[in-house]
């Protein structure tokens, strides 16, 4: 089912194969070779390479395979292509050279890879996909497992009254980079896993990103039964006895899929509880093979690292102990214990409904547990320091990694290019030197914001043919334009919000002093937009409400068009807001962000933040990139706190960041404005790159599991 490029000419026959490799997403060069096919189709096809060959003429195909620019272009392209494939030169293997073999398996119930593969909800599926694409880059042999959503995330539509809708927009798996993977004689499945009393059959898809293969399940086969072919088909949807299914398939499954691929990994990360179970799997095939129960716990756990991404409760999955076991079956037998040992491994200690609690079973199956950011460590610390109770709070085995993103993915073209003229065409070489990222405080101030307003202009057109595309296809009546944003103003300070619409995110925080935002937002000089978007879980109404909150506002008559919410947010349009508007905001009740990475990327664009200061941001502000919300000294929580805080993000557009921005000289540029912009770029190349995070774990995590080292080891409670 992979697409048939039969009809490329054989001069350019392998841009099959650069369209195939996602890698070709953050390569300048590649990414330029598509859109000098055609550049309007480029656009169209919202920067898919599959689309744009299959919708480009046989003629201009053949012009291209004879023209000699094309050619020397994709000839460069080719060679970039093959060297990437190589394990020979790269970063793990000039220090890890007897541990390039590895694996190790990466699994996880998301990914964000591409946006035309849309099988991840948010920032965890994104930050798996920058995971993956940086291991690409610096050889570390990872292996990624994960699930196939058919139908992926839903496709948002407002009705007209605000409230969410959600749809399917099923995948046309041949119209994309998935390419199947055959079992034993050429059969669809690999694997198969018996659960609720029937055997499962698994068949795969093969995700090539760079040197990386991620591996995603999938059960639509003849062979199951009708009502487990539709098991993988949507993300968090179908409520919890679906989601405990999908989960003991990606977890069982994906363990028996590696092993008929004859993959053995030599470490083992759990991203987020969602993949607990392939612990249990990996136990039950050790008693299998002859150990001991004790042993096989810890030859699991000294091989295995737990990252956990969210305190909030509803981020971990907890299922009835008495589901669990319909659907596992009496797995405890074939791991030689009996079934009250089995569900003590998912007790939590201050439960008392026998719940099967996915993030304590992979909290004690992992010798290395890990939180995204310094202060999610110390919440993370706290909320499971009962399961080692004679311990202090200091001395619970619980590390962070602070989350990072993936530079060439989210860093526009105009800021790289900017760079390359700045501190030479080599700098992406030079990533790990910091004061390579000095050097960009001395960006010219004209340069800088000339590359800027280009970027923003880029995002109003975005936003103007989007608002086009959904009056054509009449889900946009007249009356509702205005809130599309095609009344943006290309001249006025513009805010970015755009994330899950969870309720402890604060989205509306804003509109607590309806009055004083009116002042800001329109200020005949010096006047202030907002651009909106995101989803809202589709079981989370009290989240729905607040985005049907914000959609009124958009269509307030008092607000003259300054505030628009741009619909169906993916990662195509996380692209342009992070690289376009002029300052990020980040609202969230502290201490609930873990981490938070649409900050990040906004800065590698040279866009500062507005935040509380919990998250990255704890580790990130240094008071020179960007404005932060100090947590008000009762807590931030309730109505008293919502008030403080929105006070003080008044406060600080009032008396900081308009006059920053509008303090312009007689060719439009702040420097004010400019300097902290440089100052944002700096830290976030410095320090919150997804090649700094992968290091750590790599230091840190997957070499003392790949190594077999056996440090002091205190598992928790059962």
């Amino acid at each position: 089912m992979a697409p048939n490029f039969a009809f490329l000419p054989p001069r350019i026959a392998g841009l099959a194969g650069i369209a195939l490799n996602v890698s070709w997403s953050w390569n300048r060069e590649a990414r330029a070779l598509f859109r000098s096919i055609d550049e309007q189709l480029w656009v169209r096809c919202r920067h898919d390479p599959i689309q744009l060959l299959q919708r480009t003429s046989v003629e201009r195909l053949a012009q291209c395979a004879t023209d000699p620019s094309f050619i020397a272009r994709y000839d460069a392209v080719v060679s970039w292509q093959t060297a990437e494939q190589s394990t020979d030169v790269t970063w793990f293997a000039q220090h890890y050279p007897a541990l390039r073999e590895g694996p190790i398996a990466y699994f996880c119930a998301e990914f964000g890879v591409y946006h035309t593969v849309p099988i991840y909800s948010g920032g965890l599926g994104v930050l798996a996909g920058d995971h993956c694409k940086t291991a690409s880059d610096l050889g570390v042999p990872l292996v990624g497992v994960g699930l196939l959503y058919r139908a992926g995330f839903f496709d948002q539509r407002i009705r007209p009254d605000g409230w969410q809708e959600d749809s399917e927009d099923p995948l046309e798996l041949e119209n994309t980079m998935l390419e199947p993977v055959s079992g034993v004689n050429g059969q669809q499945w690999l694997a198969s896993v018996r659960t609720d009393g029937r055997d499962v059959y698994i068949r795969v898809w093969r995700l090539r990103v760079g040197r990386v293969t991620i591996y995603l399940l999938d059960s639509k086969l003849d062979e199951n039964h009708p009502d487990d072919r539709g098991l993988l088909s949507r993300l968090y949807a179908g409520g919890p006895e679906l989601r405990l299914k999908q989960e003991w398939l990606l977890g069982v499954g994906g363990v028996r899929v590696l092993r008929a691929l004859g993959v053995e990994p030599k470490a083992w990360h759990a991203n987020e509880g969602h993949a607990a179970f392939m612990f249990i799997e990996r136990l039950r095939t050790l008693v299998a093979a002859g150990r001991t129960y004790a042993d096989a716990i810890a030859m699991v756990r000294a091989t295995s690292t737990f990252t956990t991404h969210t305190p909030v409760p509803a981020g971990h999955d907890v299922f009835p102990a008495e589901r669990v076991a319909q659907v596992t079956g009496p797995v405890w037998d074939e791991m030689g214990i009996d079934r009250a040992t089995f569900m003590a491994l998912g007790h939590e200690p201050t439960a008392h409904n026998g719940a099967f609690h996915m993030t304590v079973a992979a909290i004690r199956l992992s010798r290395h547990v890990n939180a995204v950011a310094l202060t999610h460590e110390v919440v993370t610390r706290r909320i499971w320091t009962r399961l080692w109770p004679e311990r202090p709070l200091d001395q619970v085995p619980i590390g962070h990694v602070t989350n990072g993103v993936h530079l060439a993915t989210w860093m526009a073209n105009k800021v790289m290019n900017l760079l390359d003229r700045h501190v030479g065409p080599d700098w992406p070489l030079r990533v790990d030197d910091p004061s390579m990222w000095d050097h960009l405080l001395d960006l010219d101030d004209r340069e800088l914001w000339r590359v800027h307003v280009s970027l923003k202009n880029t995002l109003l057109r975005h936003v103007r043919e989007h608002a086009r595309y959904a009056y054509s296809r009449r889900t946009r009546e007249v009356s509702e334009l205005a809130g599309t944003g095609i009344l943006l103003d290309p001249s006025a300070l513009t805010l970015g919000f755009a994330r899950r619409f969870a309720t402890y995110k604060r989205a509306n925080l804003m509109f607590h002093d309806v009055e004083r935002l009116l002042r800001l937002l329109t200020d005949t000089s010096r006047p202030v937009q907002v651009v909106f978007a995101g989803k809202a879980h589709p079981a989370d109404d009290p989240g729905k409400r607040v985005l049907q909150e914000i959609y009124h506002a958009t269509r307030d008559t008092r607000f003259e068009g300054r505030i628009a919410f741009v619909e169906d947010y993916d990662v195509h349009l996380a692209h342009v807001l992070v690289q376009g508007v002029d300052c990020w905001l980040n609202l969230p009740r502290v201490p609930m962000e873990a981490s938070g990475t649409s900050g990040m990327k906004a800065a590698l664009n040279g866009v500062p933040q507005i935040s509380t200061i919990d998250g990255w941001w704890a580790e990130g502000y240094d008071g020179q990139n960007g404005w932060a919300i100090a947590t008000p000294a009762t807590g931030d929580d309730g109505p008293d706190a919502d008030h403080a805080v929105a006070s003080q993000f008044y406060d600080l557009l009032e008396r900081e960041v308009v006059p920053a921005y509008y303090d312009q000289d007689r060719n439009g540029v702040s420097t004010r404005w400019t300097k902290v912009m440089k100052h944002a770029l700096r830290v976030a190349g410095r320090q919150f790159t997804s090649r700094r995070m992968l290091t750590e774990y790599v230091k840190d995590y997957y070499v003392p599991s790949m190594e077999g080292a056996t440090t002091r080891d205190d598992p928790p409670t059962a």
